[in-house]
């Protein structure tokens, strides 16, 4: 998590302020992390996965390029799930349309 943090506040451009969204996952809560100052971390409650989009996307990473498989090491477990993040990854549109939460643009 502390790396991610740093390398999350490297890429804040100096004149803006990132907020995270954390769910109340072991390693994202199991030690209090040090923020950087242009980061601040927005905790979700637990059991909420309707407000985390993120939620989606693992979903959607599973349904389409990730299950009914049965792999022959951890260099294959690790490929194939870099191979799926790539594939997603390269289409932002569907990032947006997965990750999107119909509820919240109804008003």
């Amino acid at each position: 998590m502390k790396t991610h943090l740093e390398d999350v506040a490297e890429l804040v451009t100096t004149d803006a302020h990132a907020v995270l969204m954390i769910d109340p996952a072991a390693w994202h809560t199991t030690e209090k992390p040090e923020v950087p100052e242009n980061i601040t971390l927005l905790p979700l409650p637990p059991r909420s996965p309707e407000l985390n989009p993120m939620e989606n996307i693992w979903q959607f990473m599973g349904n389409n390029w990730l299950s009914n498989l049965t792999f022959d090491s951890v260099e294959h477990i690790m490929t194939t799930c870099c191979d799926a993040w790539n594939e997603l990854i390269a289409q932002p549109q569907t990032i947006t349309s997965v990750g999107m939460r119909k509820w919240a643009h109804e008003f």
